[in-house]
């Protein structure tokens, strides 16, 4: 077999071979084939028993497992929020899987620990909590804001639901939860925060839900209401949460609001910014995050709106005591008494080992600069109001927002209303091959949903949707 070097400048060829296709739309936008196709095609038991014999071996696997992918690239992807990365996006994957250096403890990954706290850094300046002169401040202390990057944006609500918890009951770690701890959010907050309650012990009933108008945005109203009912139940708040955007609508809550709110009653504000959190980066588009600086905690996708491959999330304090109370362990091997040479995130995370996630995000930017990054952002949600204005001068189309980020619900409603019809509708869509798009429910409505994320997607491509819409809902009557 050749050397590396000969292999992986084959596989950059079958990848850019790839990109291309997908950005020119020479290939389907999405073909899903059973997991039995995919197994046979990619030879696993042939593989797993024997390994790969040959370079010809290698880039035949290769060039399959491209054919199976989703397009990202493709200018009709329009699917989940999952970044579409620059071309040259996954060098850092490259990198880290050939050195392997973790970078949750400085002394196994220095350079890549470096670049997440130069990256926490301009993330905290973003909220407005940086106090340094320079990024190349590594030192957290308390009183100061800090920061870690995770694997996930679930990962990192519930490493700040663990920081809130320990603020508000420090014993719990080891004498288990009191039984009297209760969140607040929106009905609309993402799964991962039941989902984090039930890791933590507390369980799903103790999410006090805030109801949510017909756009899924909190009914700020009703907050004081139900933090008055969690008190007469006996309960302790330990955090409200807010959404920055609701997944489903990409609508915000009221930051500055629910920050006044939490700050007039002593709460911890834990803003779940995954997807609108990158609002702080465009021009544009800060506003929709106005108040966020009000909050405890945040977390933030980067691999959703930064153009970074998944995963990779950073989970924001605003006070470097409150991250450093989240967890509590012992390990004479890699926890020590005295003062090591830069800094650590394992004490501070969930995530023993972690990959160089500092380094793929810092990569996103070094490809095009921090400029691009934004105005990125902002293209991307002036291209759903425009979607959004093209949807209102269309017959039969029902738009029930105007959109704040770039994710927007309609229906297609000339030949049937019902929310079946949606159903169906998208996925003869998707099974057309030529567009990618998801659905959701909304106030008891289905409705189809785009993510406007692929920058080469344009409103050339979202009327192209709308006439692929009509033709495939009048196939469906005949």
């Amino acid at each position: 077999m050749k050397k590396a070097e000969h292999i992986i400048a084959r596989i950059g060829e079958l990848l850019n071979t790839h990109l291309e296709k997908s950005k020119a739309k020479a290939t389907p936008a999405l073909d899903q084939r059973p997991a039995e196709e995919i197994a046979e095609a990619l030879q696993l038991k042939q593989v797993f028993k024997k390994g790969f014999q040959t370079e010809h071996e290698i880039s035949s696997f290769v060039s399959t497992y491209l054919t199976h992918t989703n397009h990202l690239q493709h200018p009709h992807y329009m699917g989940h929020q999952v970044a579409v990365p620059h071309d040259l996006a996954g060098i850092p994957e490259l990198i880290h899987g050939t050195v392997n250096n973790p970078s949750s403890l400085y002394e196994m990954g220095p350079a890549g620990a470096t670049c997440e706290g130069f990256m926490i850094n301009w993330m905290l300046d973003k909220v407005g909590w940086f106090e340094g002169d320079d990024y190349y401040d590594f030192h957290f202390s308390p009183g100061k804001a800090s920061g870690v990057l995770t694997h996930g944006g679930s990962v990192a609500n519930l490493t700040a639901l663990a920081a809130a918890r320990a603020a508000i009951a420090p014993d719990a770690w080891t004498e288990g939860n009191p039984s009297d701890l209760v969140v607040i959010g929106a009905a609309s907050a993402h799964y991962s925060i039941a989902r984090a309650l039930s890791i933590l012990g507390l369980g799903k009933k103790a999410f006090y839900p805030v109801a949510v108008n017909e756009n899924e945005v909190i009914q700020i109203d009703n907050l004081n209401a139900v933090y008055q009912k969690a008190l007469a139940d006996g309960k302790r708040v330990m955090c409200v949460v807010a959404n920055a955007c609701a997944t489903s609508t990409g609508l915000f809550d009221p930051l500055d609001i629910m920050g006044d709110f939490c700050l007039q009653h002593k709460l911890w504000f834990h803003v779940d910014g995954a997807h609108g959190a990158a609002a702080l980066a465009g021009p544009k588009s800060r506003h929709y995050v106005k108040g966020i600086e009000k909050a405890t905690s945040i977390i933030w996708d980067a691999h959703k709106m930064m153009r970074v491959p998944a995963l990779c999330t950073a989970v924001l304090f605003k006070d470097f005591t409150l991250q450093a109370g989240a967890f509590q362990q012992k390990g004479s091997y890699v926890f020590h008494d005295t003062e090591v040479v830069g800094m650590d995130s394992m004490p501070y995370t969930i995530e023993c080992t972690k990959s160089a996630l500092g380094l793929k995000l810092f990569w996103a930017f070094a490809l095009e600069g921090e400029a691009a990054i934004g105005h990125y952002i902002d293209q991307t949600f002036a291209l759903a109001k425009d979607f959004h204005a093209l949807l209102q001068k269309e017959d039969s189309f029902v738009t029930p927002y105007f959109p704040e980020s770039n994710i927007l619900c309609f229906r297609y409603e000339k030949q049937d209303a019902s929310d079946d019809f949606q159903k169906e509708l998208r996925y003869a869509v998707i099974n057309q091959h030529r567009f990618y798009i998801t659905s959701c429910e909304m106030n008891g409505k289905r409705y189809l949903r785009v993510v406007l994320i692929n920058p080469a997607t344009t409103l050339d491509e979202l009327k192209d949707l709308v006439q692929e819409i009509r033709k495939i809902a009048a196939g469906l009557v005949c």
